[in-house]
């Protein structure tokens, strides 16, 4: 027994040699593991190019609505009573110059009233001649008796009555001549015809319309601006206008409205349109509904590429790049765009570097791997 004691001690004694020389390699390694991993250092979410923000100068502009109208309208009527219409010679949508024929009514009547009245002074004449005769025989006679004074001024005022009748036979003539003109109706200034309502054999009573025109082919925007902003409009300013059939133009400021409507607190301002806007072939026509900007000038403004602006939840989004190449989430507010930049109003200090490319797909705080962007030109190499 004191044998077999003697024996198992060496082995005990080896084996827990063995136990421990594998703890302590164990708790080596897995130390290691631990410290290894403690001083990896930390992957980057993503590769981003950053930009800083610039000053440039955008337009200032106001946006408003309204409706496309005829600048002004001329209404063509009837100046004959009970002559039938005979020839229609324009349509709608006709441009036509002032002193144009439109429409002429039958001539017939008055033309046999206009001789009428021709031969009445004639007659007039005639008689008047001899009244004239008569009267100056009777002044020459004045002094030698044969004639009575009665006498003598009733030949003066057979006369003066002769003189008379001609004078009316002569606008009895006049009356059936501008009658005769009136059987033709003519454009009382160019421009384009916008209704008619002239029909071939109708009888039209003075004062009919028979057609209605644009003056002068010019059109007007009258825009619908609000009380607070008229003092930013100036006659004279310059003003886009885009028709809803996407049609564009450039107008000018006539005049602004002396009122302002009190229920909805805003007053017209009547933008010319370009002379050639009326016509048939343009694109703009009266009635139409536009909307449209005026220029108002410049001014300098703090702007970023429009690629950095990242919007989520309804809100405008900057990644601002920290010294330790983290990102930091920063709520801005955009205004004007020119081009492919945006105005920031708010948030953003002119010298903090926001991420470019990549903003989209980061989140607060990711750690980022920054690259410098790329030339235009060797962009387009690389994608080649």
């Amino acid at each position: 027994m004191k044998t077999l004691k003697s024996n198992l001690k060496p082995v005990a004694l080896a084996l827990l040699a063995v136990l421990v020389i594998g703890g302590i390699a164990w708790y080596a390694t897995s130390h290691k593991a631990v410290d290894d991993k403690k001083t990896a250092a930390p992957k980057p979410a993503l590769t981003v190019t950053v930009v800083k923000p610039s000053t440039a100068s955008l337009p200032l502009t106001l946006t408003a609505n309204g409706n496309v109208a005829a600048w002004q309208e001329a209404s063509v009527s009837s100046e004959s009573n009970g002559l039938r219409l005979t020839e229609v010679r324009v349509n709608v949508g006709d441009t036509v110059k002032a002193g144009d024929v439109l429409a002429v009514f039958s001539a017939d009547t008055v033309n046999a009233d206009v001789a009428q009245a021709r031969a009445a002074l004639l007659e007039a004449q005639a008689t008047a001649a001899d009244a004239v005769a008569n009267a100056a025989r009777a002044r020459t006679l004045k002094d030698s008796g044969a004639l009575s004074a009665q006498q003598i001024s009733q030949y003066n005022t057979a006369e003066q009555t002769a003189n008379a009748r001609i004078a009316s036979a002569q606008a009895a003539l006049a009356t059936q001549q501008l009658r005769l003109k009136y059987t033709k109706v003519v454009a009382p200034d160019s421009g384009v015809i916008s209704a008619r309502t002239a029909t071939v054999g109708a009888v039209s009573a003075p004062g009919t319309e028979l057609f209605r025109m644009i003056r002068q082919g010019r059109l007007e925007w009258r825009a619908e601006v609000v009380a607070q902003d008229l003092r930013s409009i100036v006659p004279g300013a310059t003003a886009l206008v885009k028709a809803a059939n996407g049609s564009e133009t450039t107008g000018k400021v006539r005049m602004i409205a002396p009122t302002v409507d009190q229920q909805t607190r805003s007053a017209l301002v009547y933008v010319d349109l370009p002379q050639n806007a009326g016509s048939k072939e343009a694109p703009f026509k009266a009635g139409m509904f536009a909307s449209g900007k005026f220029e108002l000038g410049a001014s300098q403004a703090l702007t970023v590429p429009q690629q950095s602006i990242v919007v989520r939840d309804g809100f405008s989004f900057v990644f601002r790049l920290t010294p330790d190449n983290h990102v930091a989430q920063v709520k801005v507010q955009p205004g004007r765009r020119a081009g492919d930049r945006i105005e920031v109003v708010g948030g953003l200090q002119a010298d903090t570097p926001v991420v470019l490319r990549g903003a989209g797909f980061l989140n607060d705080g990711d750690l980022v791997h920054v690259v410098a962007e790329q030339p235009a030109a060797a962009a387009a190499a690389a994608a080649k």
